[in-house]
């Protein structure tokens, strides 16, 4: 690697980007100035990072990476950003799980929840899966290294049939925009993240009725199933969970406006 020149410590060129980034509608610009700056290598770099980053390409598209429970996540073009209100799901699974237990993390995306649960936890035994390649190779990144698996396909189609029945954590971030409010979202969210990563379907729960139906048959007794929803659709979710037979209730966090709701198999 190469090494960075005193370019890099201009107090001119940071307020230059300062200035260009907040002419684009950055609002942290400060921050993200800082940000560009550790991560080019060459002037050249910094300079094409800025300006894509301008032109409205989020900017953990732009570094390579997102902070996610105090670890740097990598983070792929098109691959579901890792937002700070999911840390609450992370927290609420770390309460929940035990040294050694199955962890399946469905929807993975980038692989942050299984990530930051390994680094958290002495030992779990980790799955994660995707129906999105670029998400899987993303996930792979960030999980095989520490000892965990990724797959590809829908939802528990390519887990191994092993785990049926033994596993203690099921993690999902699923997607649970309802498909007429996606045209609503922030303009980075709906302009560079993966359809698939946001549409939940009519009411936003499609993904999260298919994960709750088939919980039940993977979880292992007291096992337990967690999924992010929004506040306003968590009493239905918490209908779906019911419904299964899983124990459920609603967890919230109002300082991220993070709202979770876990099942219990019990049978």
């Amino acid at each position: 690697m190469r090494k960075k020149t005193n370019f890099f410590q201009d107090n001119k060129i940071e307020k230059c980007i300062i200035d260009r980034l907040r002419s684009a509608g950055c609002v942290f610009a400060e921050e993200e100035a800082r940000l560009l700056i550790s991560a080019a290598q060459m002037p050249a770099d910094l300079v094409d990072m800025v300006e894509r980053r301008a032109g409205g390409l989020p900017l953990e598209y732009v570094i390579g990476w997102a902070e996610f429970c105090d670890l740097q996540i990598s983070v792929d073009p098109g691959v579901f950003v890792p937002r700070r209100r999911t840390e609450f799901l992370v927290r609420q699974a770390i309460d929940l799980a035990e040294s050694g237990s199955v962890v399946v993390d469905l929807c993975c995306g980038s692989g942050a929840l299984g990530a930051a649960l390994t680094a958290t936890l002495e030992w779990i035994e980790l799955y994660a899966s995707d129906v999105d390649p670029a998400a899987v190779r993303c996930a792979r990144r960030n999980i095989n290294s520490i000892g965990g698996h990724v797959y590809e396909g829908d939802l528990y189609e390519p887990l191994p049939a092993t785990l049926r029945g033994h596993v203690d954590i099921l993690l999902c971030n699923t997607p649970y925009v309802p498909t007429e409010e996606i045209a609503r979202l922030p303009q980075e969210a709906r302009e560079y993240e993966a359809r698939v990563a946001l549409d939940g379907g009519a009411d936003g729960l499609d993904i999260q009725r298919r994960v709750a139906e088939e919980a039940p048959h993977w979880l292992s007794p007291g096992g337990h199933l967690l999924i992010e929803t929004s506040e306003m659709q968590a009493p239905r979710t918490l209908e779906i969970f019911s419904s299964t037979g899983l124990t459920a209730k609603i967890a919230k966090d109002e300082e991220l406006d993070a709202t979770v709701v876990i099942g219990t198999n019990f049978n």
